[in-house]
């Protein structure tokens, strides 16, 4: 460097040069840093372009997304560690050192936050396995909700009432996935004992039929309505079983719509519900007594 300022006619103190030189160097360093951030993620976004246009699963997409937010994350640390510790050698401070230091930190670190390494670890699988998509709705640690994020630390899920559940990775053992693929609603009726079951079947057929070929479900549901059939014999109803193969997060609207049909189509064709009745027998007198001891009127009473 002193010979080019030399060449060029300028005469530079030695001082001056060892200020020169470091500055140099970390604003090479500084540019050069900024260039591998851009090209990493210039290389992320090519990754889930090419995953975008190759496919039309959507799970795919989501995974692809998933994993580009956790490669640039941990390009950005990695990068931002090497330059630091470049620029720490530029200004004169030794990084061996410091890398003594990290290396017995780091043991101290690995004994007392082995939580936070299977975190990592756990969270990493989880990724390369595909176990978790960002908008898949799903159970893990008791906790159920559609997925927000993923990360090599934490699942953030979102539950129906809108509450925000941070899930270690360390601690899911279990992944319910309930919109891979596709989904089932499943659906249990109750009707009386009275009741014809090859007239029940019929009725829930036609009601099935119905929305399959209702413009606003018939993209939703996959297949027809399969009745498995009678599930139990209940004390007070006979329990009959079906389900509808739908789209993946659309059992529950599935399910709403069905039981809001079939109701009406009870209603309509005379088929009963049963709910539970409570009478209340008040005894009888003796034969010595001409009435009993007390009197209470028998009804039929729905318990809530």
């Amino acid at each position: 460097m002193k010979a080019l300022l030399h060449s060029l006619g300028i005469n530079v103190s030695d001082k001056w040069m060892d200020l020169i030189l470091p500055s140099t160097h970390i604003i090479i360093i500084l540019v050069l840093s900024w260039l591998l951030m851009r090209i990493s993620s210039k290389l992320i976004n090519l990754f889930k372009n090419y995953v975008t246009r190759t496919t039309h699963d959507a799970g795919s997409i989501k995974r692809a997304e998933t994993l580009g937010q956790v490669f640039s994350h941990v390009a950005i640390v990695i990068i931002t560690l090497i330059t630091g510790m470049l620029i720490l050698g530029e200004v004169g401070i030794s990084i061996a050192p410091i890398l003594a230091a990290a290396g017995v930190v780091g043991v101290a670190v690995g004994f007392g936050a082995q939580s936070l390494i299977k975190d990592y670890f756990t969270g990493f699988f989880l990724l390369i396995e595909d176990q978790i998509r960002h908008g898949e709705v799903v159970e893990v640690s008791g906790k159920k909700g559609q997925v927000e994020e993923v990360t090599l630390r934490h699942v953030r899920l979102r539950d129906f009432e809108g509450n925000v559940h941070f899930i270690p990775n360390s601690s899911i053992t279990t992944v319910t996935n309930q919109s891979r693929d596709f989904s089932y609603a499943l659906i249990d009726l109750s009707v009386a004992y009275r009741e014809n079951i090859d007239e029940v079947y019929e009725v829930m057929c036609r009601v099935g039929a119905e929305m399959r070929s209702d413009a606003s479900f018939k993209a939703l549901i996959i297949a027809d309505l399969e009745i498995a059939g009678i599930q139990e014999l209940s004390d007070s109803a006979v329990i009959i079983r079906c389900r509808f193969k739908v789209i993946p997060l659309e059992q529950w609207d599935i399910k709403r719509e069905f039981l809001y049909r079939i109701k009406k189509a009870f209603d309509a064709a005379g088929i009963e519900i049963p709910y539970p009745h409570l009478t209340i027998y008040a005894g009888e007198a003796k034969q010595a007594e001409e009435t009993p001891a007390f009197k209470v009127q028998s009804q039929p009473m729905h318990i809530d």
